[in-house]
C-alpha cells in the first residue's frame, strides 16, 4: 500500500522509525517480542520518552500538546509502533478521554485534566462495562444521584482495564430513569483516590492481571466533573468508543505478527521433515490472512481519505468505518495468534506465569518467542469482545448501513 503515500510521508515515516529505533529501550522490547507482562513504570517509562519528544499524543490538537501531524502522519506512526516492538500505552486518557474532553469538555475542564493526563502525571482507566450490561452498554445501572454540588455515586464497573494502575476513572452513570435507556446517563470525571472506591483484580485465562472489579459505595463527585449535558452522555460514549475501534487505524501489530509467523514457518518449524512454510495446508492460511490484511488496509486508507477530505469529525466522520475495522482487524488477529499456536504445537503449551510477570533466568523449552504464545493466544479472545462485542458491531452496521 506504499502507493498511497507522498515523498514527503516517506520521510516522516524514516523520521519516525529512526526515533523508534533509537529511543526504544532494549528490555522492553524484549518484553513486547517474547510476550513478558509490561509493570507500571516500563509503560510509564515510556510514555515519558514519548512526551519528551511530543509524541505521546498524535490525536490531540497542537494547542492542547499534540505534534499538530496530518491524519496519514498518525496512521504512519501507528503503524511504525508495531513495526518497531515498541510497548503500547495505557491509551484510556490519551485516546479516549483526552479527545472527549477536547470536544465536549469547558476550557476550564482542559485546562485542569490534559496536562496531567499528557505528561503521565496521572494515569486513567474506563468506567463502562458492568455485571449484566456489558454489549448492552445502555443497559448500565451505577447510578449517581445529585446532592447539592455534589454526584453520589453507587454501583459495580467490571473488567475494568488497568485500573490498580489508574489515578482517575472517567465513568458512564445512570442520572435518571425517564424515557429510553439511553438517556439518563451521564459522562463524569472520578478520582480514585475518593473514598468509598474498592478495586479487586479479575485474573484472565493468561494468569496475569489486567482488568478489575470497582465497587462504588457513596462516592462523592464534584458536578462539576461532568463533561457535557447532565443526561445527555449516551452521545459522548458512542463518540469514545469509536476512537477506540478505530484507534489509529493501521495494522502495525498485526503485520508484525504476520511477518514473526513467516518467520517461525520458515526457518524454525518443519512439518514431515520440510519447513513449515512448505505445508500446503499452513501456507494457504498464511496467504488467506495476508489478502485479508491487505484487503482491510485498503479499506482504512480509503476512510483516511475521506477523512482528510471532509474534515476530522470523530465517531461522526468515521461512521460505520469504525465498526468494519472493530470487526475486521479483532478477527484477523485472533487467526494470527490461533495459527501461531499451530506453529509451534507442543512448546506452545507448557509456560510459566513467573516466565511472563519477572522475566526467567533458565533455558526455555524450545524456542525462547514460545513462551508467551499460548497466553497470548488465551488474551486475545477478549478482542471480540471488548468496544462492543462484534456481533453487536454486525448489528450497528445492518442498522446505519443497510436500514435492516
Amino acid at each position: 500500500m506504499d502507493a498511497a503515500f507522498t515523498a514527503e510521508d516517506e520521510i516522516f515515516r524514516d523520521e519516525v522509525r529512526t526515533f523508534l529505533r533509537d529511543a526504544t529501550p532494549a528490555d522492553l522490547k524484549y518484553k513486547v517480542e517474547n510476550g513478558i507482562e509490561m509493570q507500571r513504570d516500563d509503560v510509564i517509562g515510556w510514555h515519558k520518552i514519548l512526551y519528551n519528544k511530543g509524541w505521546v499524543a498524535p490525536n490531540w490538537p497542537k494547542e492542547y500538546g499534540g505534534p499538530g501531524w496530518t491524519l496519514t502522519q498518525k496512521y504512519i506512526f501507528d503503524e511504525e509502533v508495531g513495526f518497531a516492538g515498541a510497548p503500547r500505552l495505557v491509551t484510556f486518557g490519551l485516546n479516549m478521554c483526552g479527545p472527549v474532553l477536547i470536544g465536549f469538555g469547558s476550557e476550564e475542564q482542559r485546562k485542569k485534566f490534559l496536562p496531567p493526563m499528557l505528561s503521565a502525571e496521572h494515569v486513567w482507566c474506563q468506567g463502562y462495562s458492568e455485571p449484566g450490561s456489558g454489549s448492552d452498554l445502555a443497559s448500565l445501572q451505577t447510578r449517581a444521584v445529585r446532592e447539592g454540588d455534589e454526584w453520589v455515586i453507587n454501583g459495580t464497573k467490571t473488567w475494568t482495564t488497568k485500573a490498580h494502575w489508574a489515578d482517575w476513572c472517567f465513568m458512564l452513570v445512570r442520572t435518571s430513569s425517564e424515557g429510553k435507556k439511553q438517556e439518563g446517563i451521564t459522562f463524569v470525571l472520578v478520582d480514585l483516590k475518593s473514598p468509598g472506591i474498592e478495586i479487586r483484580p479479575i485474573i484472565l485465562m493468561d494468569g496475569l492481571h489486567e482488568t478489575n472489579m470497582v465497587f462504588f459505595t457513596d462516592v462523592r463527585v464534584p458536578v462539576e466533573n461532568t463533561i457535557g449535558e447532565i443526561d445527555k452522555g449516551w452521545s459522548i460514549g458512542k463518540y469514545l468508543l469509536a476512537h477506540e475501534r478505530m484507534s489509529g487505524g493501521s495494522l502495525g501489530t498485526q503485520k508484525t505478527l504476520l511477518r514473526q509467523l513467516k518467520q517461525i514457518a520458515k526457518n524454525d518449524e518443519v512439518s514431515g521433515g520440510r519447513p513449515l512454510a512448505e505445508d500446503p495446508d499452513f501456507a494457504r492460511e498464511i496467504a488467506k490472512i495476508d489478502i485479508e490484511m491487505r484487503t482491510l488496509e485498503a479499506f482504512n486508507l480509503r476512510a483516511l481519505d475521506k477523512l482528510s477530505k471532509d474534515g476530522e469529525l470523530g465517531g461522526k466522520a468515521l461512521g460505520v468505518e469504525a465498526n468494519i475495522f472493530k470487526i475486521r482487524n479483532t478477527d484477523l488477529h485472533q487467526r494470527l495468534t490461533e495459527l501461531k499456536m499451530k506453529a509451534i504445537g507442543y512448546y506452545a503449551n507448557p509456560y510459566l506465569i513467573s516466565a511472563l510477570s519477572h522475566g526467567w533466568n533458565e533455558p526455555p523449552i524450545g524456542a525462547e518467542y514460545a513462551n508467551g504464545i499460548t497466553p497470548s493466544y488465551l488474551h486475545f479472545r477478549k478482542v471480540s469482545i471488548y468496544s462492543g462485542s462484534n456481533e453487536i458491531q454486525r448489528n450497528i452496521i445492518a442498522k446505519a448501513q443497510l436500514g435492516l
